[in-house]
């Protein structure tokens, strides 16, 4: 059987993004945007969140080309690969990879403070579906492994059903029923067979 083909999704598309080359942490307090020149990007373009399978990619992209300038592949949110500075809204420190593995940390901003909360709940909502998705994987599997429920019936089974009294219209008028149950005898269940006399 052939593998399952994996399409990559875009979640998200921002046409303005501004990069910033961020000093190094100095502590484990988080970014501050401050610290960075605001007002003199190192570089500006169009982002582009895209999802393949379970991960996702912030890519930064020239506005014009489209050229790939730099990728970061997301496998967990939140997490070290996108973090959230801790003065702004609007700024994120990510960590961008390149093919043969190696990683920097890069701070990003948007002039609109929406654009930066769709940024966000982007990433939000891919990784609570790619939970759901594993959820449900879990539980088929749960599923696949119980002993399966046999409700059918065995060959010669049968079962008895009890019905209540049979009651008429209220003034309807007919001959009264007798039941019997062959000949002479008086019927002591509801099997005997009703008729009219």
């Amino acid at each position: 059987m052939a593998a399952e083909v994996e399409y990559e999704s875009v979640l998200c598309v921002k046409p303005d993004v501004s990069v910033y080359r961020i000093p190094p942490r100095a502590s484990n307090r988080g970014y501050r945007a401050s610290d960075w020149k605001l007002d003199q990007p190192d570089w500006t373009g169009r982002l582009r969140i895209t999802s393949k399978g379970k991960i996702a990619y912030i890519k930064l992209e020239d506005k014009v080309s489209g050229e790939l300038f730099a990728q970061a592949p997301i496998e967990q949110h939140p997490g070290i690969a996108v973090e959230t500075v801790t003065d702004s809204s609007r700024y994120f420190v990510i960590r961008i990879q390149d093919g043969t593995g190696r990683s920097a940390f890069i701070g990003i901003g948007f002039t609109d403070r929406g654009d930066a909360f769709d940024f966000n709940v982007s990433l939000q909502d891919h990784f609570k579906w790619v939970k759901q998705e594993s959820e449900i994987s879990k539980e088929s599997q749960e599923m696949d492994t119980r002993p399966k429920l046999d409700l059918g019936f065995k060959e010669g089974q049968t079962i008895k059903l009890s019905i209540g009294n049979i009651t008429t219209k209220k003034g309807a008028t007919s001959k009264p029923k007798t039941a019997f149950c062959g000949q002479g005898i008086e019927p002591t269940t509801r099997a005997c067979a009703l008729t009219g006399n």
